[in-house]
């Protein structure tokens, strides 16, 4: 079974229909979103000139049994402040908005989806492009 955590660049890749992101997705038993970013692409979809449309898509999207909504808790910020701690001590820091996204899936047990190599640096971070 495989359970996944996506990217906004990886839900933005499934919906220019690049192979990989829907071959992806079709494989996976279990597709989550965090809050966080849902957030980015509503504010996209907000910035944008079809914004009506997109959240259409979005909620046919949500719409499959297969789709979660995770919300960010006290356990994703533990998560989130481990994180956080190792990647200073490295010298490699990261978007915020990505290291609560690492959190929610470090916290569920989610392979995240993403087309961003920073998250190389996570240590035990499962990455979907590398099961």
């Amino acid at each position: 079974m495989k359970r996944i955590i996506i990217d906004t660049n990886f839900y933005v890749a499934f919906k220019k229909r690049d192979d990989a992101a829907i071959v992806t997705l079709k494989k996976a038993d279990y597709i989550a979103v965090n809050t966080v970013i849902l957030g980015e692409l509503l504010a996209g979809f907000r910035c944008g000139t079809r914004e009506e449309r997109n959240r259409e898509e979005l909620d046919l999207f949500f719409d499959s049994p297969r789709v979660d909504l995770l919300s960010v808790d006290d356990g994703t910020a533990e998560f989130y402040a481990q994180i956080f701690a190792d990647l200073k001590q490295k010298g490699r820091p990261i978007p915020t908005n990505d290291l609560w996204l690492a959190a929610s899936a470090m916290q569920h047990g989610l392979a995240l989806a993403t087309n961003d190599d920073h998250f190389n640096s996570i240590s035990g971070l499962l990455l979907a492009n590398k099961l």
